[in-house]
């Protein structure tokens, strides 16, 4: 379907499809909203109408005290394997989309409030959020956005004067998310077990449409849209593994059609280099641990592999045959863009030097628990000395040094790899300071640090080291 570029002209195409795919729903009033936040380069790009900019206006739009004229909120049907479990009906249980827009750009962004109280969605839930999920995930959401990550963005954060019950009573937020779309795997699962085929089909063209127009003129659009979402996802996970970053739940419902990163609930950046780190504390078996997501993101592919059968080929026979032979690439094409990610890292161009180079500095960095961040971040250092302090001189770091030096064919690695990212413990500080106090200094500082991650600047020194023992954080929460 054609999307028109046109000045702030909310839409609302999704809900077009078939009105199976969601269920309208107003937001639930809030009773002291107070800004948090509020994203005026994103609003900028979004072209959102000014008079919403971190106003009285606005902030009544993103508490969901008032709905404008171009919302029309609803909460979005999706199913899902929670932990390998399939669940054929969640949704949006405490988010609404509010609308559709075209940014400055002529590209096509939801905008949805999460946290917005009780949906039909809400299976028992509150629908609210406590503060702490709110600015962790404006916080990583927007580094993720400067590290280079595709990522649904933060808008604005909103404080709703309200209190959450969860273990303790807490302070409550909403936050506004944008993303390229809502759209997941979980989706697409959704639309399968309604079996309407000519709304799956129609569901597919859409998705098409929207994220991967190129595909229209495909002899077998269906079959090259799991190559599509399969490609992206490989190059997703890449990069959240060569910045050490843990999603921490990679349920099929949490994994998006457009190649976004989606909920921040509990992931975290790891520290000291261990392949076997997790620290989401609902995954007691480890399923969603960093070693983990590319392997977790080839079953994710394969679910959405079989929501596509049906069009792949009438053949029942023939679809599994051609999407078994798509889904047996991803693991190579995910080597390919890892491999060429960590390259980049250690500035060396071949990936058959980089490759053993980039295997025995990892194994070095596990076998002494060196930081993750740190460890690559020095190598583009004008002279050895942070480097060989971080690795204490040791005789197998200085063999590996020198062999690195003659292979290296990049200066400009301070471009590549951050100097700051959302440490687990810096992201907690804020989120307690705003909880207990209702101090908002460190969640700022934060954001003007992370707004620019790959300079060192001087009055953040005090954040560029990791955790000490005492300041660890090991386990994170979904907030829900």
């Amino acid at each position: 379907m054609p999307f028109s570029p046109l000045p702030f002209n909310p839409e609302h195409s999704y809900q077009d499809l078939s009105d199976q795919l969601f269920a309208p729903c107003e937001a639930t009033p809030v009773r002291a909203p107070q800004w948090i936040a509020f994203n005026e380069d994103l609003a900028e790009q979004l072209q959102i109408p000014q008079e919403l900019w971190a106003t009285d206006e606005g902030l009544q739009v993103f508490s969901g005290n008032q709905t404008p004229e171009w919302a029309t909120p609803a909460a979005l049907a999706y199913a899902g394997h929670q932990f390998a479990n399939f669940v054929p009906q969640l949704g949006d249980g405490r988010a609404l989309l509010l609308t559709e827009v075209l940014d400055k750009h002529n590209q096509r962004f939801d905008i949805q409030l999460k946290g917005s109280g009780r949906t039909p969605y809400s299976r028992g839930g509150d629908g609210r959020s406590p503060i702490g999920p709110v600015l962790r995930e404006y916080l990583v959401s927007e580094a993720m956005h400067k590290l280079n990550v595709p990522t649904t963005r933060a808008l604005a954060a909103v404080a709703t004067g309200e209190w959450v019950q969860r273990e303790t009573a807490q302070p409550g937020a909403i936050l506004t998310r944008v993303a390229k779309s809502h759209l997941r795997v979980g989706t697409a699962q959704y639309v399968l077990h309604l079996r309407d085929y000519n709304l799956l089909k129609r569901f597919a063209d859409y998705v098409i449409d929207r994220h991967y127009p190129e595909l229209n003129n495909s002899e077998a659009p269906y079959l090259a849209l799991l190559e599509s979402v399969q490609l992206r996802q490989a190059q997703l996970i890449a990069k959240w593994m060569s910045l050490g970053f843990i999603h921490g739940v990679m349920n099929t419902d949490n994994m998006t059609l457009s190649g976004e990163t989606i909920d921040y609930g509990p992931c975290a950046f790891m520290e000291a280099y261990e392949p076997a780190t997790k620290f989401s504390f609902i995954d007691k078996r480890g399923r969603y641990a960093y070693q983990n997501q590319p392997a977790i993101g080839l079953w994710n592919i394969a679910r959405f592999a079989e929501t596509l059968l049906p069009l792949i080929d009438d053949d029942p026979d023939k679809a599994v045959a051609q999407a078994t032979t798509t889904i047996e690439t991803f693991q190579a094409t995910y080597e390919d863009f890892y491999w060429k990610e960590m390259s980049r890292k250690i500035g060396v161009s071949d990936i058959n030097t980089a490759k053993p180079l980039i295997e025995r500095y990892l194994n070095l960095m596990q076998a002494q628990q060196i930081d993750f961040t740190q460890a690559f971040r020095f190598l583009g250092d004008q002279t050895p000395e942070r480097a060989q302090r971080l690795f204490e001189n040791s005789d197998s770091w200085q063999l590996w040094f020198n062999d690195w030096q003659e292979a290296t064919d990049n200066s400009q690695l301070h471009q590549v790899n951050p100097a700051y990212i959302p440490r687990n413990h810096l992201i907690e500080q804020a989120i307690q300071t705003a909880t207990n106090h209702g101090d908002l200094t460190i969640f700022n500082r934060l954001q003007t640090m992370l707004a620019r991650p790959f300079i060192e600047r001087d009055e953040f020194n005090d954040w560029f080291e990791p955790a000490k023992s005492e300041e660890r954080i090991t386990q994170t929460f979904c907030g829900t």
